[in-house]
């Protein structure tokens, strides 16, 4: 299923959030959104899933969400939204249990994504017992239970160490090869975004626009930290942003 936004704009009282924006993310691809802070990238995020409503434009989904696909839109937060009181197969079982789904056929799909994730020895653990990269860990096998037509990624590695991100990063690239997935992607962060993003979105400072998309032909699975010609992209993301970050970032100094 691919998603398209056409001329999509948005307020939040008098501030105008985001103006005009258009923009396909296809099947199959991750699509990063990028910008400087206060740019929109989680109000479009929220757009997309449907939390809020746009002052004006429209967006479409295009296509079948897979047969068995049960949220066709799932979100991946930051700070993982793991139910403490809940094991590890208790907190991904929660999303099959809202449709109904228990027993051996939740089992089934519970034992497939925490193989997939790289989990199936930390099954009974509750999330206290788990690092920061396991809970996140968690947290995409969760969203991958329902096996939705696009994942909405807000921040998802953001709050998790250096070494963490890079070991989630190779994580995720060998689920997409895997099975290849959608997603729209938001991060502050351009050597993620170069690692990750089948295409590149840059904002611009409030009232947040589309400077640029940044196509990279290169599979995802021969992308390595420190690849110059990733290193030559995401210096080209940091030229487009480098001003309109400065001048956003005083301006919330400011406030």
């Amino acid at each position: 299923m691919d998603i398209r936004l056409d001329g999509i704009s948005h307020f939040y009282g008098d501030t105008e959030v985001l103006r005009d924006i258009s923009l396909d993310i296809p099947a199959g691809q991750i699509v990063c959104l990028v910008g400087p802070s206060g740019c929109g990238k989680s109000t479009l995020l929220r757009l997309i899933g449907g939390l809020e409503r746009p002052a004006s434009g429209r967006i479409l989904q295009l296509g079948t969400p897979p047969a068995d696909c049960l949220n066709p839109l799932t979100y991946i937060f930051q700070d993982f939204a793991l139910l403490p009181w809940r094991s590890v197969r208790g907190n991904i079982s929660l999303v099959l249990e809202d449709h109904g789904i228990r027993g051996a056929d939740a089992d089934a799909i519970i034992s497939d994504v925490l193989a997939r994730t790289k989990l199936s020895d930390f099954r009974e653990a509750l999330p206290r017992q788990l690092s920061g990269g396991m809970k996140q860990r968690v947290a995409i096998a969760r969203a991958l239970a329902v096996n939705p037509a696009v994942m909405l990624m807000d921040e998802p590695l953001s709050a998790l160490d250096s070494q963490t991100r890079e070991l989630l990063m190779d994580d995720l690239i060998a689920l997409w090869t895997r099975q290849p997935f959608t997603a729209a992607y938001v991060t502050h962060n351009l050597a993620e975004a170069v690692r990750l993003g089948h295409r590149i979105v840059v904002l611009s400072r409030r009232p947040g626009q589309i400077r640029e998309v940044v196509e990279i032909d290169m599979p995802l699975a021969e992308r390595s930290h420190g690849d110059p010609r990733l290193e030559q992209t995401q210096k080209h993301l940091w030229e487009l942003m480098r001003e309109e970050a400065r001048a956003a970032d005083e301006e919330l100094l400011d406030v």
